[in-house]
C-alpha cells in the first residue's frame, strides 16, 4: 500500500493509526491503476486529491503493475481540477486540527464523513477517474472492472470475438473503475442506467461489488447485479487465486452467449489450445524450484543437527522449507519464533531453532527476540548475518552494525549465550569490544555449537557469518575484494558418481554429467563463488589447483577471447508479425528479465510500444522464471499478460522449464516459432540426489514440437558455446536472442537491439558479441561445430584402440553398439592394470552375451548393460 500526500502531521490532524491503515479504512480513497502508464498518471492524481480532500490516498498495486514495465509517454497531464465545495457554508478547505483530543476529534470524525470522502467524490468526478469505456443506447448487459483486472476483461472480451463496436452493437456497456473508495454515485448511476445485469469483475473479495449494490439498491429500476454468486447464489467470479484474460473468457462465455445471436461468440480452444498434455510429462521429479545461489552461506547456515527443528521466516533462507533440513512454518517480519512461544508449553519438544536474516533482524526482529526472551521460552535464534538483502537484490541492511557490536545489543536484550560462526574468525578487528561469554567458531563447528546452544536454557542465538555469495562475486569483479587464487576441479576418471559432495555443499555448481563412465559431476567453474564447501566430502577425484600471481585464468576453462563477427550476416526474413507476443522462459538469476528489458527498449527505439510482465517473485534463484513481451504499433488497453495459445516466439532459455505445461500452453500449433538452448542445467534436487537425472532431449523436443511450428524451430547449446567464447555462462541468453532474431522470430531491427545493449551499460562488447554469435549460430550451424570441440580429456571421448585391446574385442564376436562400448571400456582397463585384467572383462562379457544369444533373443539388453 502506497501512501501520497504531503506530510499529514502538518496538513491534517486525521493521521490514522498503524492499526488504522487498513486498505479499505473508510479515511482513505483508494485509486487502483491498472498499468505502469496509470501509474505514473495516478500518482499526480494522488498528490492532488490528497491535498484537496485531507485524507492519505492509498493506491492499490497488484502483481502485474509492480512487476512490469511498458511504453510510458511522459508528455505533460492536462491541469488537475480541484472542483467548489462548500461545506458547513463554506468554500471547502479541510480544517488543520491543534490536537486528536476530544471535542477536536469529534469535529474532525464529522468532517471526514460529510466532508473529507465527499470532496474525494466530487474530485473523482471531475477529473473523470472512472470512466464509462464502451456504451450505446440499447445496451442491456454491463460490465465493471478496476486498474489491470479491466485489461484482463477487455482482452477476455476480444479473445471472444468481441471488439468494442461488437459490444456497442450487442449492447454490453464497460465501465472502468480507477477510484474504487469511496465510490462516486454519479458515474455509477449513468452506467446502471437501462441495465438488466451488471457482472463486476474483480480479484479476491467483492469489495466493488459490495459498493456498487449499496449505491443502487434504492433504485426502481435497479438492475441484477453479478460477481462472486450468480442470481441463485452459485460460485461465479473466484475470490481467490488470479483472475487473468483467459480466466475470465470463460466464466463469461456461457453468460454471454444466452444474450447473443448464436455463432456470434468465438469459444473455440478456451480450455487450452497446446495439446501438450498428452505427451507423457518430463518435469515431474526434475522439475526445477528456487534454490540457492552457489556458494550461498544458507547451503551450510540452515543445517539443523539431528532430532532439532528450525522455523522459517522472511528471506532467502526461507528456501530452506523446501529442502530435507527440518525447517517449518514461517512468519511475517518480527515475528520469528512467536509460533514457539505461545506452542512451547504445550509440547514436549523441548527447544526450538528460529533461522533469522540480518536484514530482518535489525528491521524488526530484534522484536521477536525481546518477546522471546520476555516469555522465557527455550529458543535458539540463528542471526544469518550475510550484510545484504539478497531476496530483493542486493541491497544494504539498514541500521547494520558489527558483528561484535551485534553481540552486545543481544546481551542488553537479555540473552543467555551467543556464539558466532564463521567463514574467516580472523577478520574482525582486535579493537572490536565483544559482549561477555561470546565464543567465536570457525564455520565447520556449526553442529557442535548448534548441539551446545540447544541444551542452554532460555534464549540463545548463533550468528552465522559470512558474506552473501552473489554479492561477493560482484565485490570481486569490480575488484573491491580480493579474488582467491585457489580453484577446485573434480577429476572424472576417479570420479564414482556417489553425488556425496554435493550433498555435503548443497551447490548449485557441483554438475552431474552424464558421461560413457556413467553419471559423473564436475565442478562448474563459470558460476562457481569459490566457498570450497564441496571439499568436505574429502574425495580422492577432487583436485585444487593455485592460480599463479599473474591472475592468467587455469584450464579447462577457456579464456574469455573476441571472435571476429562482424562478417555479413543476411537480414532476417521475419516469421512473425510485426505486432508479436514473446514469451521468454529461463533460469532466476541468468538475466532473463534484463534480456526482456533489452527486448523492449530496442522495440522502442524501432517506435514500437511495449507491455511486457516478469515473474520475480523470491528473485527466483536457480528457479524457473517467465516474462512476457508484447510488442505492438500503438498502445493499447490489454491484459500484460500473454494468454493460452497466444504466443507468437517461444524463446526458450531453460529446457527444463520450456517443457512444462504450464509453459507451452502460450504456444499455439502451427503457429508459434521456438528457438530453445538445449543446454543440460541440473537442479537442486539433482546436485543432491544421484536418482534424479536430467530428462531425455528427445522427449522434451517432442513437447516442445507438439506446441509449436516444429520446421521453423532452432535449437543450440547456447550456454556450451557461451563458455567457450567468452568464458562465462552468463552471455547465453543473448546469444539465445541472437539465434531468435536471425530465426525470424524477434520483429525487432538488429542495430536497435545492440543499441539497447549500449543503454544497458553491462558489459557493452561481450554482450554485443554474444548477441551477434547466436545470430551467426542460427545463420551457420557448421560454424558453431567448428566453435565448440569436445570436452579436453572427457571419458565420452573416442580413445584409440590399442592392438592387444582390439584382438581382446574382436574374440567376443560382438557387432554394432556393443563394439563400441568394449573398445572404451577395455582400453581403460588395460591402462589401468594390464592385459590379463581387460581380458578378465571381456571374457565375461562374452559368457554374459552367449548366454543372451541362447534364449534366442535380437538384443541383448543384460549385455550392453
Amino acid at each position: 500500500l502506497a501512501v501520497a500526500g504531503d506530510d499529514p502531521m502538518s496538513k491534517s490532524s486525521t493521521l490514522p493509526t498503524h492499526s488504522e491503515f487498513a486498505l479499505f479504512d473508510a479515511r482513505m480513497p483508494i485509486l487502483f491503476p491498472g498499468s505502469v502508464r496509470e501509474v505514473i498518471e495516478y500518482g499526480r492524481y494522488g498528490f492532488e486529491l490528497s491535498r484537496y480532500c485531507g485524507c492519505c490516498v492509498g493506491f492499490k498495486i497488484v502483481t502485474d503493475v509492480a512487476d512490469g514495465f511498458s511504453t510510458v509517454d511522459v508528455s505533460p497531464m492536462v491541469d488537475v481540477k480541484r472542483p467548489d465545495f462548500t461545506f458547513d457554508g463554506q468554500p471547502w478547505q479541510h480544517l488543520q486540527s491543534p490536537t486528536l483530543f476530544v471535542p477536536f476529534s469529534l469535529q474532525m470524525e464529522r468532517e471526514i464523513q460529510l466532508g473529507r470522502l465527499e470532496a474525494a467524490r466530487l474530485f473523482a468526478s471531475e477529473n473523470h477517474l472512472n470512466q464509462i469505456t464502451v456504451s450505446s443506447p440499447q445496451d442491456r448487459i454491463g460490465l465493471v472492472a478496476a486498474g489491470k483486472t479491466y485489461y484482463d476483461l477487455h482482452e477476455a472480451l476480444g479473445r471472444l470475438g468481441l471488439k468494442d463496436d461488437d459490444l456497442r452493437l450487442y449492447g454490453i456497456r464497460l465501465l472502468k473503475l480507477g477510484m474504487i473508495h469511496p465510490l462516486e454515485p454519479g458515474v455509477i448511476r449513468e452506467f446502471a442506467g437501462g441495465l438488466e445485469e451488471v457482472f463486476v469483475v474483480e480479484e479476491k473479495r467483492a469489495f466493488v461489488e459490495l459498493f456498487l449494490r449499496d449505491e443502487l439498491y434504492n433504485l426502481p429500476d435497479r438492475p441484477l447485479i453479478l460477481g462472486k454468486k450468480d442470481e441463485k447464489g452459485r460460485f461465479l467470479f473466484p475470490a481467490y487465486n488470479e483472475l487473468d484474460a483467459d480466466t475470465i473468457a470463460r466464466l463469461l462465455a456461457p453468460r454471454l452467449a444466452k444474450r447473443l445471436p448464436t455463432g456470434h461468440l468465438s469459444v473455440a480452444g478456451l480450455e487450452g489450445r497446446s495439446g501438450v498434455s498428452e505427451l507423457p510429462a518430463v518435469t515431474t521429479e526434475a522439475g526445477r524450484s528456487p534454490y540457492f545461489c552457489s556458494g550461498c552461506p544458507h547451503n551450510r547456515s540452515t543445517l539443523v543437527p539431528e532430532g532439532s527443528v528450525a522455523g522459517g521466516g522472511i528471506g532467502c533462507h526461507a528456501m530452506a522449507m523446501g529442502m530435507a533440513r527440518n525447517t517449518q512454518g514461517i512468519t511475517h517480519m518480527g515475528g520469528e519464533g512467536v509460533q514457539w512461544v505461545g506452542a512451547s508449553p504445550f509440547s514436549r519438544v523441548n527447544h526450538m531453532f528460529q533461522n533469522l536474516g540480518d536484514g530482518t533482524f535489525f528491521h524488526s526482529g530484534h522484536l521477536a527476540i525481546r518477546q522471546a526472551v520476555a516469555a522465557g521460552t527455550n529458543i535458539t535464534y540463528k542471526i544469518l548475518y550475510n550484510s545484504a538483502v539478497a531476496m530483493t537484490g542486493g541491497q544494504p541492511v539498514d541500521g547494520a552494525m558489527s558483528v561484535p557490536a551485534l553481540t552486545r545489543v543481544l546481551e542488553a536484550e537479555g540473552v543467555n549465550k551467543t556464539i558466532v560462526c564463521s567463514h574467516d574468525i580472523h577478520k574482525y578487528p582486535a579493537p572490536e569490544r565483544w559482549a561477555k561469554g561470546v565464543q567465536v567458531w570457525h564455520r565447520d563447528r556449526l553442529d557442535e555449537a548448534q548441539r551446545l546452544l540447544r541444551e542452554e536454557p532460555g534464549v540463545s542465538v548463533l550468528i552465522y557469518d559470512q558474506p552473501c555469495a552473489v554479492e561477493e562475486r560482484r565485490k570481486r569483479k569490480r575488484g573491491e575484494v580480493p579474488t582467491p587464487a585457489r580453484r577446485v576441479l573434480i577429476n572424472e576418471a576417479v570420479c564414482e558418481g556417489c553425488g556425496d559432495c554435493g550433498v555435503k555443499s548443497n551447490c548449485l555448481s557441483v554438475f552431474p554429467v552424464e558421461t560413457e563412465m556413467g553419471r559423473k559431476t564436475q565442478i562448474h567453474q563459470s558460476s562457481c563463488n569459490l566457498d570450497y564447501s564441496c571439499l568436505d566430502g574429502d574425495c580422492p577425484a577432487f583436485v585444487t589447483v593455485t592460480l599463479p600471481p599473474d591472475g592468467s585464468r587455469m584450464q579447462p576453462v577457456p579464456a574469455a577471447r573476441k571472435v571476429d563477427f562482424e562478417r555479413d550476416l543476411p537480414e532476417p526474413d521475419f516469421k512473425v508479425p510485426a505486432e508479436a507476443n514473446l514469451y521468454l522462459t529461463g533460469i532466476g538469476g541468468t538475466g532473463v528479465v534484463t534480456v526482456t528489458q533489452i527486448l523492449s527498449t530496442a522495440a522502442l527505439l524501432d517506435g514500437k510500444h511495449v507491455l511486457s510482465l516478469n515473474q520475480t517473485g523470491l528473485s527466483q534463484m536457480g528457479g524457473p522464471v517467465v516474462s512476457h513481451l508484447k510488442i505492438a504499433d500503438e498502445a493499447r488497453s490489454v491484459s500484460s499478460k500473454i494468454g493460452v495459445g497466444d504466443a507468437d516466439s517461444y524463446i526458450v532459455f531453460d529446457v527444463l522449464s520450456g517443457s512444462t505445461d504450464q509453459n507451452l500452453a502460450r504456444a499455439r500449433p502451427g503457429k508459434t516459432i521456438a528457438v530453445a538452448s538445449t543446454s543440460q542445467v541440473p537442479t537442486g534436487g539433482m546436485v543432491n540426489s544421484t536418482k534424479l537425472k536430467f530428462p531425455q532431449w528427445n522427449c522434451i523436443k517432442a513437447r516442445i514440437e507438439s506446441a509449436t511450428l516444429p520446421e521453423a524451430n532452432v535449437y543450440l547449446d547456447a550456454r556450451g558455446l557461451a563458455e567457450h567464447l567468452f568464458g562465462s555462462h552468463m552471455p547465453a541468453n543473448l546469444i539465445t536472442i541472437g539465434a531468435a532474431f536471425q530465426a525470424g522470430a524477434v520483429p525487432i531491427r538488429a542495430a536497435s537491439i545492440e543499441r539497447a545493449i549500449e543503454l544497458n551499460g553491462i558489459a557493452v562488447e561481450a554482450n554485443k558479441q554474444a548477441f551477434r554469435a547466436g545470430r551467426l549460430a542460427a545463420a551457420d550451424p557448421g560454424w558453431v561445430r567448428a566453435q565448440t570441440p569436445p570436452r579436453a580429456g572427457a571419458l565420452d571421448d573416442q580413445p584409440a584402440v590399442s592392438a592387444e585391446a582390439r584382438e581382446l574385442v574382436e574374440e567376443i564376436g560382438a557387432d554394432g553398439e556393443l563394439v563400441r562400448l568394449l573398445e572404451v571400456r577395455v582400453p581403460e582397463l588395460i591402462d589401468f592394470q594390464n592385459r590379463g585384467y581387460g581380458r578378465d572383462y571381456s571374457q565375461f562379457v562374452r559368457r554374459v552375451l552367449e548366454a543372451e544369444r541362447r534364449l534366442g533373443q535380437k538384443e541383448t539388453p543384460l549385455t550392453l548393460a
